[in-house]
C-alpha cells in the first residue's frame, strides 16, 4: 500500500450526523474528497440534502439525505431500520451532531440538560451501538466521535455540554476496548474553539473572546475544515493502529 492509498476511502460509505453545517459539513466534504460516499443525517436537513449535498456531489460522490431528530429515540430507531431495509452498508460513522445550551450552573434547567445529553451523548451511543453491530460482524469499520477540549476541562456556563463531552470521551474508550479485536477502530477528535454556529454567542462576547484567544498559541479561532480533514484521517487506514484515542485539534489550547 503506497502512502496515498492509506488515505483513500473509495468504495466506502460514511454516515455523518449534524451534517448540514459547521464541522459536520466540513467532515462530509473532507470524506468525499478522500473518495467516500456520504449519508447525511440532520434534524433540519432538506430532502435533497441542500448545500452540503451539492458540495459532495460536485466532488463526484453520492449524497443520501436522512432528516432525523436525534433527540427522538423512536426516530433514531426508524433511521437505523431504514438504513438496514435499504441495504446501506455504513463503513464510517461520524457522531458529530451536538447542542450547546449556555447558562450559569445554578440556572441550567432540566430541559436544557436533557436536550444536550439526548443529542450529544445518548444519540451517539444508540447510533454507534446499532451501526457498529454491522461493523463488528463484517470485521471492519471506523467510528469517530466528536468530543471537545471540554472533555478534559469543565468550561464556563455549559455544564450539560461539558458533561456530555466527558461522556463521549469515556464512550470512545469503552467501545474501543470491546471492538478493537473485531477490526473496528473507535476514536474521537477533540476540537478546540472553532468558528461555527454553536460558538456564535461566545464569539459575540468580545471580552471573553479576547481572553480565550490570548490563551490559544495560534492566536485565532479554528475553522471547520481544520477539523474535517483530521476526521478523514481517522477514517483512513493511516489510523489503523489507533483505538480509543482522543485526538486534540485545538491550536495548542490544552498545551498552554
Amino acid at each position: 500500500m503506497t502512502a496515498p492509498d492509506w488515505y483513500d476511502l473509495s468504495g466506502q460509505t460514511a454516515l455523518v450526523t449534524g451534517v448540514r453545517r459547521g464541522i459536520g459539513r466540513a467532515a462530509a466534504v473532507a470524506l468525499a474528497e478522500a473518495g467516500a460516499d456520504i449519508v447525511g443525517v440532520s434534524a433540519s436537513l432538506p430532502e435533497d440534502g441542500g448545500e452540503v449535498a451539492a458540495l459532495v456531489r460536485s466532488l463526484g460522490r453520492s449524497f443520501a439525505a436522512y432528516p432525523c431528530d436525534l433527540s427522538d429515540r423512536q426516530a433514531l430507531r426508524a433511521l437505523t431500520r431504514r438504513l438496514e431495509d435499504e441495504g446501506r452498508r455504513i463503513d464510517i460513522l461520524v457522531n458529530n451532531a451536538g447542542l450547546i445550551r449556555r447558562a450559569p450552573a445554578a440556572e441550567h434547567s432540566d430541559e436544557d440538560w436533557d436536550a444536550v445529553l439526548d443529542v450529544n451523548l445518548t444519540a451517539a451511543f444508540l447510533l454507534t451501538r446499532e451501526i457498529g453491530r454491522g461493523m463488528v460482524a463484517r470485521g471492519h469499520g471506523k467510528v469517530i466521535f466528536v468530543a471537545s477540549v471540554l472533555s478534559f476541562q469543565g468550561g464556563l456556563f455549559v455544564p450539560g455540554y461539558a458533561a456530555s463531552k466527558g461522556g463521549i470521551a469515556q464512550l470512545t474508550k469503552s467501545f474501543a476496548n470491546e471492538w478493537a479485536s473485531s477490526g473496528v477502530n473507535v476514536n474521537a477528535i477533540a476540537p478546540g474553539y472553532i468558528a461555527t454556529d454553536n460558538t456564535q454567542a461566545l464569539r459575540d462576547d468580545a471580552e471573553r473572546t479576547d481572553k480565550l484567544m490570548a490563551r490559544v498559541p495560534v492566536g485565532r479561532w479554528g475553522n471547520p475544515e481544520e477539523i474535517g480533514r483530521p476526521i478523514a484521517f481517522l477514517a483512513s487506514e493511516a489510523a489503523a493502529f489507533m483505538h480509543g484515542s482522543i485526538m486534540t485539534v485545538d491550536g495548542g489550547w490544552l498545551s498552554n
